[in-house]
């Protein structure tokens, strides 16, 4: 491999590494925020008698970012379920190009994530959330956002492949 490919390779790995470890990040803040708030509300519905009107909503939205952030960190790792029973018994050659299309074919919905979660979240700015009264923008934007996040460690994956980098260097 030339140097240069090596270099955008590493660069883009460097780049899908770094956002799935902001992801992850923020994957700890919501999900222990949704904890507590959640403790709270039950410690509050039932022994104070008193429901936090807005927490189930919260509670909600926390869970829709947990689900997408989660699935393209999940993502990055290769951590999802995937049929691979004949693809490893096929030639070396055609096992990578079936890997080659299985990315090429996630990069067209990741682009429709994109895209169409743009397009939603603009489509319903000027609605606000019932409890809260916050943009309902704010909970959708999770979508384009994870489509940027899959695009990213997707592209890391297939110049991987295109570029094997020899990770005992």
């Amino acid at each position: 491999m030339k140097m240069g490919a090596q270099s955008i390779v590493s660069k883009v790995r460097s780049c899908s590494d770094r956002a799935c470890e902001l992801t992850e990040g923020l994957l700890c803040i919501i999900g222990s925020a949704m904890a507590l708030l959640i403790s709270v509300q039950v410690f509050s519905r039932y022994v104070l008698n008193h429901s936090l009107f807005w927490s189930e909503e919260v509670g909600r939205i926390c869970l829709v970012w947990i689900t997408f952030l989660g699935a393209s960190a999940t993502y990055k790792r290769h951590g999802h379920v995937g049929i691979d029973f004949f693809v490893r018994r096929f030639p070396a050659r055609l096992e990578r190009v079936s890997r080659f299309l299985v990315i090429l074919a996630s990069f067209v919905l990741f682009g429709i994530l994109v895209y169409y979660g743009s397009s939603f979240a603009l489509f319903v700015s000027s609605q606000k959330t019932t409890a809260l009264a916050m943009p309902v923008t704010v909970p959708y934007l999770v979508i384009p956002l994870s489509g940027v996040l899959f695009l990213i460690h997707g592209l890391s994956h297939f110049l991987e492949l295109l570029h094997p980098i020899d990770r005992a260097a």
